[in-house]
């Protein structure tokens, strides 16, 4: 179990004692404490609990430094990774955290991060905070004391997190009072604590993203270090003004280049365009000329019409002469005209009164007609009113007959009817049939139930089998391989595999289901090349690809462990150091790119990361003449059957100078034909067979439950029968006792039915009398009918006498006037035709005023709606001109219009016009776009005034402080700001110099070592101390990859500067060179606080390894964790106070030989 090695803890207000080191079993046996137990209580516990894991520190002695507001007091943890409780009391300046791999360093980390509210995504480690509970215990806390801010708090603030496994939840307390994440966090915002940035809190699993972070992440997530937010809104409303420019300078290019084009274009046309213009006035004069022909059309009609009218007039005078001249021959013609028409009139009216005689004399016989038809009428109805009676003396004896039936039917009693007793059983096959329903719709319940359940037991065979079938195949098991590795990698892999066809290119999965190993005799060597990243990177072969996919993955599906990289390179760009077949020399049998196949792209990808196509690969432990050749050969990596080397090579300090890693070849779990999980298997297999069972058991349970139902069924059917005949049965004696109960109202009824019947038959009697009455006087009216048409004929034969003498009267008449009329026929004919001249010259005069009018009504509404244009045209008009000279004129105009250029001129000019329209539409636009485009430059200028000094202070300080912790190692560094034309393009400029003969030159991987990399990072995390409000920063093996020389020139840097130490300011290279660093743990002054500059904000440095004889300095605090097999039982047995004692008296014995 591991252990650390804890001092005493310190009182609340952060002060440190000044007591030597002692055993934490003299320290404490006396001592209680108050311990957090898993529910959260305050209990008492002493330092000797066997399940109570802590120790002790090397504490600083006669230092009187305090904890800044925010620095972290106390960690307590229980159940917590690997720790079972332990309790770290960090001091107030640097602490270094060491201990071997594996012990639990990193997770006091993880504590600080989780415990003060942020996510596990901040730690590149596990996705669920479940998974930070200790293996076996179902809850874990974390409890950490800040040291309190005097102006807002009287006492440390106390932050408690208590994570739940079940669930996957953590709860907070703060000061025991129940709280939650966002009020944690705002509380730690106040004292400026950032876990979620780099710049302050760089867990180990992100020191790798740190290194990558890019100049411009960089620029950012400095300013969130050391600048107040404001830099930060201002740099983004920078950025939004840039874009708003280069927007407003994009339309104003277009608009610019748009006007050109049209002015160009105008210019051109403009000839063109005037010549269609004279054109077009020449068609609008003839247009004009042949609208005005009506006006000369309308005076020549005016003066038709006065000419005609005046003709007429002559005409009609010469008429009124002649009639003068003829008046004495024609006035005997019209007196005998007079006498024929006197004639006629009295021949017309005899011929209408023998018309009236005639109609007299046809309306008495149609009266006698109508009385002959009276009389068959009558006759009819006599012949119908005795078949009535007839019929009635029937009705009568029927009625009779029923009469007597029904009385006697009254004399005879029904059979009795029992109606309850009836209903009763009726009731009983009603409730029996009531129970068999009940029971069937229970049973189709429980049929719907096994349905249902058999459905879902067929759905879990179904995914059993698919799972089993995975289980079987080589793809299936690397990707459920890819599951269990990572769930963010695996569902990430699923969506591109159902969303390829988004992607400009293919992209590919990560190298556990796209690469395989050829030859399974090198897996654990090929494996052993990979970190966990590597195996789990996505790769896209365009740019674009890799932004869509970040942009889903991260913003869309929010998975924290996706690693994506874009890779556009071949395998051509990997070229070997040598040829395969050189490689015998050394004892390798090939490349690492020889024993693994995937696809190109992330082949490629891999020799770039893994360095696959350089590194070499056997099958042999390597020879001390191998590897003395490898040490001078070309290849830096190799591994073998046990073991991975890797050479680090400094040539500035000749060819002898390097470094050779070692480690492990560890057992290969990925890339393995492992035989397939038979336990799984056998688990699917039992489960299918299980599943099966009960999807049959419930096949049989629903047969037997169907079976029920028919014979339910059946049963409601008799009883149905049953019930049907009992009602049909009481329904006929029920009908039988209603009809003898109505038998008494039934004989009433027939009795007043055969009274009526014979009041009938008496009425029938009394009719025929009165009709043998109407025929009597029907006889009468025919007789008087007689006469009267006798009489009517006789007058009609004297009214045709007369009417014939009449006729004769008239024909003399005619004759008479015919002749006088003959003997007039010439006067006639002279006065017929003047009279018709008359009549010709009045419709001529009409026709003359009518075609005058509506040329008149023409010209009217030519001129009301004319234009004024059209209006001045025809006033300009001469006032004498005639149709043909108007028609002379529209030909001439014509001839002139087809004499000049005809095309398309309308739609030429219409275009012209817009286009000259656009143009000052385009000049009025730009210059809007104009005052806009000022506008943002004015506003960028404000903004960027009062930000670029601000931030070119705060890069020189960091460049100041970078540059003299550099040289402080014999190195030289200055850290400046890229300032590109869009804001979003700045940079942070990092240019460093490890070796006198090279200039400065910027930061990056291709340039310098890891080593390198690694003192420039931790010298520029340095950098931002005093220009940052954070209390406490974290660095999680930093030094990884550092060479001792540089290791040891850092640790005395930052030990100056964390624990405000001015005496180790100085570059000692010499004396750590030579090993002869007189700082140790045992050379502190103890005695007295001279000398002793303020120190900088909280450190916790983490490392698995330390240099012998590393600088140590007052403020300083050690925590040792220490764990494994030889660990005693009870922490207090580890007295690291003592183990001090004994160095000190070692080095004391060696001084004095």
């Amino acid at each position: 179990m591991p252990s650390a090695v804890t001092p005493r803890r310190r009182s609340r207000d952060g002060s440190s004692d000044d007591e030597d080191v002692r055993s934490s079993a003299a320290a404490n046996s006396t001592v209680k404490r108050a311990r957090l137990n898993l529910n959260g209580d305050s209990t008492r516990y002493s330092s000797n609990d066997d399940d109570a894991s802590h120790g002790q520190a090397i504490r600083s002695r006669g230092t009187k430094a305090k904890h800044q507001p925010g620095s972290i007091v106390r960690v307590k943890l229980a159940n917590f990774v690997t720790y079972t409780a332990v309790e770290f009391l960090p001091g107030p300046s640097l602490n270094m955290v060491i201990g071997p791999n594996g012990t639990g360093k990193s997770t006091l980390v993880c504590a600080i991060c989780l415990g003060l509210g942020w996510g596990p995504q901040h730690l590149g480690r596990a996705k669920d905070i479940s998974e930070f509970v200790k293996h076996g215990e179902q809850e874990a806390i974390i409890e950490i004391e800040l040291a309190a801010d005097p102006q807002r708090h009287r006492r440390n603030p106390i932050v408690r997190c208590n994570i739940k496994r079940e669930n996957n939840k953590s709860t907070f307390y703060i000061d025991d009072r129940p709280s939650n994440k966002k009020a944690v966090i705002e509380l730690c915002r106040s004292f400026t604590i950032q876990i979620d940035n780099l710049c302050q809190f760089l867990p180990q699993d992100k020191v790798v993203e740190f290194a990558a972070m890019t100049p411009i992440e960089l620029l950012r997530s400095t300013q969130r270090a050391v600048a107040p937010q404001e830099m930060l809104d201002m740099h983004d409303e920078l950025k939004e003004h840039r874009q708003k420019q280069k927007s407003i300078q994009a339309k104003v290019q277009a608009d610019q280049d748009t006007l050109a084009n049209l002015e160009n274009r105008h210019r051109m046309q403009a000839d063109d365009v005037q010549r269609m213009r004279e054109r077009e006035v020449t068609k609008q004069r003839v247009r004009y000329l042949e609208a005005a022909r009506p006006i000369p059309k309308y005076k020549e009609a005016k003066e038709l019409y006065g000419v005609t009218k005046r003709t007429k007039r002559r005409a009609a005078n010469e008429l009124e002469d002649l009639k003068r001249e003829v008046e004495p021959s024609l006035r005997a013609v019209n007196a005998k005209q007079e006498y024929q028409q006197e004639v006629e009139a009295v021949r017309n009216a005899r011929r209408r009164l023998v018309q009236e005689a005639e109609k007299t004399a046809d309306g008495i016989d149609r009266k006698l007609k109508s009385l002959h038809d009276r009389k068959g009428e009558f006759e009819a109805e006599v012949e119908a009113e005795k078949n009535g009676g007839k019929e009635n003396r029937k009705e009568v004896a029927r009625l009779e007959q029923i009469v007597v039936r029904l009385k006697k039917q009254i004399e005879e009693q029904p059979p009795d009817l029992d109606i309850s007793g009836y209903n009763e059983r009726i009731r009983e096959k009603q409730r029996a049939m009531d129970d068999a329903a009940n029971k069937v719709r229970e049973l189709q319940r429980k049929q719907e139930d096994l349905g249902r359940s058999g459905t879902e037991k067929n759905q879990r065979i179904q995914q059993a089998k698919r799972d089993l079938d995975n289980l079987e195949s080589q793809a299936g098991q690397q990707e459920t391989k890819l599951g269990q590795t990572s769930n963010d990698t695996f569902k990430a892999w699923e969506w591109i595999k159902q969303h390829q066809d988004e992607f400009e290119k293919q992209v590919f999965g990560p190298p556990i289901v796209e690469c395989s190993v050829t030859d399974l005799r090198y897996v654990d060597q090929i494996e052993t090349l990979f970190q966990r990243g590597q195996l789990l990177t996505l790769t896209c072969q365009t740019k674009n690809d890799f932004k869509k996919l970040s942009n889903v993955l991260h913003d869309g599906l929010h998975l924290a462990e996706v690693n994506i990289q874009h890779m556009s390179g071949t395998l051509e760009n990997f070229p070997p150091p040598m040829e395969r077949d050189q490689l015998g020399q050394y004892g390798l049998t090939g490349w690492a790119l020889d024993y693994i196949s995937g696809p190109e792209p992330v082949m490629a990808m891999l020799c770039a990361n893994v360095r696959l196509n350089s590194t070499g690969v056997g099958d042999r432990d390597t020879t001390a003449q191998q590897f003395e050749l490898l040490q001078n050969g070309p290849i830096e990596n190799w591994v073998t059957k046990r073991s991975s080397y890797k050479i680090t090579r400094r040539r500035e300090y000749g060819p002898s100078a390097m470094s050779t890693n070692v480690r492990d070849v560890r057992k290969a779990n990925i890339w393995t034909n492992q035989p397939i999980d038979m336990t799984a298997k056998r688990d699917l297999q039992e489960n299918i067979e299980g599943w099966q069972s009960e999807v049959a058991q419930f096949v049989k349970e629903n047969k037997e439950a169907q079976g029920e139902i028919e014979q339910l069924r059946a049963t409601i059917r008799d009883n149905q029968e049953e019930s049907r005949r009992l009602l049909t049965e009481k329904g006929q004696k029920q009908k039988l006792m209603s009809e003898f109960k109505a038998l008494p109202t039934k004989l009433a009824q027939q009795e007043e039915k055969l009274a009526a019947a014979q009041q009938s038959l008496a009425e029938v009697r009394q009719r025929l009398s009165a009709i043998a009455e109407k025929q009597e006087q029907l006889g009468y009216q025919r007789a008087q009918s007689a006469v009267d048409y006798a009489a009517s004929v006789e007058s009609l034969q004297s009214t045709h006498a007369s009417l014939y003498e009449a006729e004769i009267a008239l024909i003399e008449a005619e004759s008479d006037l015919a002749h006088l009329v003959e003997k007039n026929t010439s006067f006639r004919n002279i006065l017929t035709a003047k009279q018709a001249e008359v009549d010709r010259l009045s419709e001529e005069v009409s026709r003359c005023h009518a075609a005058a009018s509506q040329i008149f009504q023409a010209t009217k509404k030519l001129v009301e709606e004319g234009s004024p244009e059209f209006n001045l045209f025809i006033q300009e008009l001469p006032q004498q001109m005639t149709s043909e000279e108007l028609e002379v004129e529209i030909d001439s105009e014509k001839t002139r219009l087809d004499l000049q250029h005809e095309g398309n001129d309308r739609g030429i000019i219409k275009e012209f016009e817009n286009r000259e329209q656009s143009i000052q539409k385009l000049k009025a636009r730009l210059e809007q776009l104009q005052e806009e485009l000022a506008d943002a430059e004015d506003r960028i200028t404000g903004v960027r005034e009062r930000w670029e000094p601000e931030l070119d202070r705060l890069v020189g300080m960091i460049s100041q402080s970078f540059g003299e912790n550099m040289q402080q190692i014999g190195c030289a560094g200055e850290v400046g700001v890229a300032k590109e034309e869009d804001f979003e393009d700045w940079a942070i400029k990092i240019l460093v110099k490890f070796r006198e003969s090279e200039p400065l030159t910027p930061l990056d991987s291709h340039r310098q070592s890891g080593g390198e990399r690694a003192v420039s990072t931790i010298f520029y995390l340095m950098s931002l101390q005093s220009l940052t409000r954070s209390p406490f920063r974290v660095v999680d093996e930093i030094n990884q990859g550092m060479d001792p020389r540089n290791e040891r020139l850092v640790h005395r840097r930052m030990v100056g500067i964390a624990c405000g130490d001015p005496s180790l300011s100085t570059s000692r290279d010499n004396e750590e060179q030579n090993g002869n660093a007189s700082t140790s743990f045992d050379s502190v002054t103890v005695n007295g606080d001279a000398g002793v500059k303020a120190p900088g904000s909280q450190y916790f440095l983490i490392t698995p390894k330390l240099l012998p004889s590393l600088t140590y300095a007052r403020g300083m605090r050690v925590l040792c964790i220490a764990s494994g097999e030889h660990m005693p039982e009870k922490a207090e047995k580890v007295d690291f106070g003592h183990c001090v004692d004994l160095a000190r008296g070692l080095r004391s014995t060696v001084t004095v030989r």
